[in-house]
């Protein structure tokens, strides 16, 4: 997990404020992932609050449907470079997603990011 958001820090480039939501899992209350988090707003589901794991259900019902059910998994490493190849190689970079004006995430992200470089003041 800290791994994880460590390395999505870095490849972003991430400065600005971030959320960072979670279960109420025992990881996300660890002192090292609070250390890692400590300068993102952290967001945390009610107790008994089922509705949250939609979103990651739905997910993992589309990458099974359209990517892992497609290949025999021969063992962790297989299904983790699988996992990681239909992130980075798809899913993220062409995959069009309707709550993004049916743009894929990056594309999406990138209007965001220059739309905010518009709005901002030009110095005098």
């Amino acid at each position: 997990m800290i791994e994880t958001i460590n390395k999505a820090k870095a490849r972003r480039k991430i400065e600005e404020a971030l959320i960072m939501h979670s279960d109420r899992g025992v990881q996300y209350v660890s002192k090292e992932y609070k250390r890692v988090t400590a300068t993102m707003q952290c967001s945390c589901s009610k107790k008994a609050y089922p509705w949250d794991n939609a979103c990651i259900e739905s997910f993992h019902s589309l990458i099974k449907r359209e990517w892992l059910n497609h290949f025999k998994i021969r063992d962790y490493n297989h299904a983790y470079r699988l996992a990681f190849e239909y992130l980075e190689a798809f899913y993220n970079t062409k995959r069009i997603h309707s709550h993004c004006d049916y743009m894929s995430l990056n594309d999406y992200e990138e209007l965001y990011r220059r739309m905010q470089q518009d709005e901002e003041p030009m110095a005098s």
